[in-house]
Parts: C-alpha cells; structure tokens; sequence
C-alpha cells in the first residue's frame, strides 16, 4: 500500500503538516495555558484564531492564549500579554505569570525575573522546584481603578444575586469581586455569578470570587472569570479573596492559604497592600500551532 501511494506522488506527511509556529503548553493548577514565545518574531492572533487555539475541540485548548513579547519597560525581561478564549485581552492572570516565570527561569538558569504586564512590572522568583512566587502588586480598593460605573461603597458592594450579597469590589490589575459564603459547596456559582458579571455597575466586566473562610489562614474560593467562566485556579483571584478577607476583618492572617478546585496557592498580604502569591506550575507538551 505504501509503495502504491508513493508511486502516485501523493502529498508527504511533512507536506500536509508544515511546521508552524512553536508553542508550550503548561498549567498552574489545572488552569492552562498555550505559551507562544513572540520576542523574535511578532505575533498578534486574531480573535477566531485565538478561539481556536484555545478550544479543546478544535485547537490545543487553554483557559488562555499567552503571548510573550519583547519589554516596553527596560526594567523587565519580557512582556506578557494575555487572551482570554473569547478573544478578549486581559491585564492580569497570577497562573499564567507563574508559568511564563518558570520558563524564563529555567531558560537563563536565573532566580529572578521581572515580568510586565497590562497591569504594571512584576517580580518573580524561584520558590522550589517548579514552584514560583510571583508579586502581584498592590490590591485597589478604590472605586474608579476597579473600575465601577458609579462611586460606591467598594467594601460592601450593593451588587449581588441570589445568596451571593454584600460584595468587596477590588482591583489587582484586572477587575474583581469577592463574595464570602458560610458552604461554598451549596452554592449554584455559574447561575449566581454571571448576572453578576453582567452588571452595569461593572463597565469592564468583573471576574467573581466566592469564598468560604475555613480559619483564619485557610479559605476555600472558585472563581467565575471574565470570558472563561469557572475555573480551576485563579491567582489573581486568589490575591483579592485572601485581602478581603483581611480588609473585611474575618482574620488578622498576613498568609493565608488558598485552595481552589485545582490545588493551593499561599498569598502573603504586606504592609503596603501588595499582594506575593506561591504557587505550583508544571509542563505538560510542547508543538506547534
């Protein structure tokens, strides 16, 4: 058969699978990630291309498209932009600036690195073997940097639905609202969450948190993001519960621990209001788009 299909001159398999761009996949608790290095060649996908990409059917699968490209700020080592799978850029995923922090890590065999973002210049280091920490920079409060339509109480937020009230509106880059709940495990959060998300009081969307504090230095949290829905793992998520807890005044912790659906992050909350998230990263394969 192979000799009959040769002597016609049919196309090779390199032929029908030209190599094309290299990418790497890698998850931060279960919330994955396809990494395409853009430092020497520019790449800005299109919004049906990043779909694509992103959808388990059709493309890699992710939760998002990550691009790294070269800085704009002279104090990183590369910037990082980021899309969602509904094609929408993002400022901020604490996940995802763990990944692209191990592999820059382990390229330079450094143990630190300055990532840039949407959001502002981030600092990472080398936590233990594939585990990174990552300053997520300071947590936001104010109403107009989250943004909100309207000025408001950003501690009790009067925006909710259902058994999900009296919301902390914070801001770590990108726009979130956490919601804390006696059975995190009772609670319906897609059908809760996205009336939420599409609130005016939210002109830029908002991603949802709903956390239960187990003690004082121990929550539990699922996160409803902006164009993904839930998620395994969110780390800026992650940063904004563990400070609003703290600001709310449920626990006096500076570290907390915080599981989500795919693991556990420890989010240390500093005097000037900065957030530093530890955390695990791993590889799972790399090809080409």
């Amino acid at each position: 058969m192979a000799g009959s299909v040769k002597a016609r001159g049919a196309t090779s398999l390199p032929d029908l699978f030209p190599a094309g761009r290299p990418f790497i996949k890698m998850h931060g608790l279960r919330n994955h990630f396809v990494i395409v290095d853009a430092r020497a060649q520019a790449y800005r996908p299109g919004i049906g291309e990043i779909r694509r990409i992103c959808d388990v059917q059709s493309g890699v699968g992710a939760d998002q498209l990550v691009v790294v490209e070269p800085p704009q700020d002279r104090s990183a080592d590369v910037f990082m932009r980021l899309y969602n799978v509904d094609g929408r850029e993002v400022e901020a995923c604490g996940n995802a600036t763990r990944c692209v922090a191990w592999l820059l890590l382990e390229e330079a065999r450094l143990d630190e690195v300055s990532i840039e973002t949407r959001a502002g210049v981030l600092r990472c280091q080398r936590a233990g073997s594939r585990l990174v920490r990552c300053e997520m920079g300071r947590v936001n409060l104010d109403w107009r940097r989250i943004p909100l339509a309207r000025e408001a109480d950003t501690l009790h937020l009067d925006v909710g639905h259902g058994p999900l009230s009296d919301g902390v509106a914070l801001n770590i880059g990108n726009p979130h609202v956490v919601y804390f709940v006696d059975d995190l495990g009772s609670i319906d959060i897609p059908k809760h969450a996205a009336p939420i998300q599409q609130d005016p009081m939210f002109p830029a969307g908002v991603n949802v948190g709903v956390a239960e504090l187990v003690d004082e230095s121990h929550l539990e949290l699922t996160v409803y993001e902006r164009g993904v829905g839930l998620t395994m793992a969110c780390g800026s998520g992650a940063c904004v519960a563990a400070f609003a807890a703290r600001a709310r005044g449920l626990t006096p912790a500076a570290r907390i621990d915080v599981q989500l659906p795919g693991g556990t992050v420890q989010i240390e909350i500093r005097p000037d209001d900065t957030a530093v998230m530890t955390g695990p990263v791993e590889f799972c394969f790399s090809g080409n788009l």
